[in-house]
This record gives C-alpha cells, structure tokens and sequence, in this order.
C-alpha cells in the first residue's frame, strides 16, 4: 500500500469533513444601510434640521456604497446691522433685532448691543452665539478692571482691549462685526470699527453687517460729505482725530434711520425694530423705531 492510501485509510472521514471544506463568500452588512430615515417612528435628528439632513445623506452614502464625508462647522450667519455715527459731543449706534437662519426668521427682538459703561456701547453683528460670549467676556473684564483700579474704563482703553480680545482667538475667531461708539477723554464721539480678528480704526461714521454695502453709500454721501461738490469732506489722516464739527444730534440721528430704512427694504436679515444708543456727556439714552416685519 502506497503512502497516499494508507492517508486516505486513515484520514479520509476527517478531509472529507465540514471544517475544511470552502466557507461561501459573505457580503459585509453595513448598519447605515439598514436605517430607514422616512420609514422610522423615531428619527435621530427632527426631519428638515442640519442633523436630519446629514443622516439622510449618510443613508443615502451607504445605501450607495460610497465614501462618506464628516464635517465640522462652528459658524453660521445670523444676518442683522449696525452703524455708528459721532459728533464733536455725541455718538450713536444702532442696531435692529431681527435674527434669521437661512431663509427662516428665528427671532424679532433680539438686542445685538451692550451697554459697557456710561459713555460707551458695543454692537455686533454676524454670528449671534459669538456676539453673545465675547459681550459676556467683556464685561467680565470690565469689571475686574473697575475692581482694581476703583474706575471705569476709558474708551480708547475699552477699544484696545476690544481689539487685544479678537486678536487673541484669531485662529478661531468670534465670528463678530463690531462697531464701538463713546466719548473719548476729551468729550468727542468716536466710533471703532473692526474686522473678525481684531483691526480696527477710529472714524466717525461707519456700518457693519448684512446691510453694510447697503448703508455705506448713504453714510459716505450725507455724513462723510462725499461726493458734493458745495461741501467739504473732513480729512480722515493718520495722527488726526477724524470729526465732523457742524454735524448734529438730531440730523445724524434722521441720516441713521434713513439708512436703516433703506435697507430694510432691500435686506431681508435687516428689520423688525432698530434700537439706538445716544451717547453724550449726560449718559445714554436708548430709543426705538419701527421697520419692516415682512
């Protein structure tokens, strides 16, 4: 007898047996694919959010048999406006309230400025949960200053630290766009205004926001005196304090609503109300007009 047979003798029964016979090819169960997003009674996210429609296009990847691609995005744009006008002896900021998402009106009251001391307020506009925290950070270091120091703080102080602020999270910035308006030690008005990480210049009108390339225009004309040909526009130079000396309360107060006025009717993330902060040697004075609700 042979060597082979003498193994197939021996062994036959256990070569012939299941456990060395070919085991059939099986297709990988993907568990995204047995998800049902319209079919299911509980759906992880609520049907038309930002986390419903990922996990319907991660069904739809699966059920595909493609790659599927994870993201993050800490920003979204609430929309809204603000502007700055001063004076040799006033400021004033205003700002609407409305809060919108996309297409989708969130809220019609929603403050976008903050009263920092007696003569000086912040507004801001872009992401609206930003504004919120880097307000809050604000005053919280106002009031450690006025704690150690027995003082408010000044505005030009409250300016720098405004841009010190921004420029210290610049690699992932308050998603703001920030005008500052108050009175300087002199008594002048002053408007700051800043860019998303900190740079900033003083001037003594200026617009920020959805509605900005809206507004600009009306302020250069009628406030910066651009453009007229009877009038003298004042130098805004490097070393000089830009100011317009004949320019007063109740005219700048007119050229503001005016503006938002203006823009309320061709920018659909500006309306609803406008509030406005008079600053002057007095204090501030809040006041609040009507605009479109459509």
């Amino acid at each position: 007898m042979c060597i082979r047979d003498s193994i197939n003798a021996e062994y036959g029964d256990l070569l012939n047996s299941t456990m060395f016979s070919p085991v059939p090819h099986q297709t990988p169960v993907d568990p995204m694919a047995a998800l049902h997003y319209h079919q299911s009674n509980k759906p992880p996210h609520l049907p038309g959010s930002d986390g419903g429609m990922r996990a319907f296009q991660a069904e739809q990847a699966a059920q595909a048999g493609g790659p599927t691609q994870l993201g993050f995005q800490p920003y979204e744009i609430n929309g809204g406006t603000v502007i700055g006008v001063s004076g040799k002896d006033f400021a004033i900021l205003a700002c609407d309230s409305r809060l919108s998402r996309g297409y989708s009106i969130l809220s019609r009251d929603v403050p976008k400025s903050t009263q920092l001391t007696d003569k000086c307020v912040i507004a801001s506009a872009g992401m609206s949960a930003d504004k919120d925290a880097l307000h809050n950070m604000l005053h919280a270091r106002m009031t450690m200053y006025e704690h150690q120091h027995r003082k408010p703080m000044s505005t030009t102080a409250i300016a720098q630290m405004l841009s010190n602020t921004l420029y210290y999270r610049r690699f992932f910035p308050y998603y703001t766009f920030n005008l500052l308006a108050g009175l300087d030690e002199n008594g002048q008005g002053a408007i700051f205004s800043y860019d998303a990480i900190g740079s900033y210049e003083r001037v003594f009108y200026s617009a920020n926001g959805s509605g900005q390339s809206l507004t600009m225009p009306v302020l250069d004309n009628q406030v910066g005196l651009h453009n007229q040909t009877n009038r003298e526009a004042p130098r805004q130079v490097p070393g000089i304090v830009p100011i317009r000396e004949d320019l007063q309360m109740e005219e700048a107060l007119e050229l503001v609503q005016d503006a938002f006025t203006s823009a309320g009717e061709r920018d659909i993330y500006t309306g609803d109300h406008v509030d406005i902060s008079i600053v002057t040697a007095a204090g501030t004075e809040k006041r609040r007009f009507e605009l479109k609700r459509d």
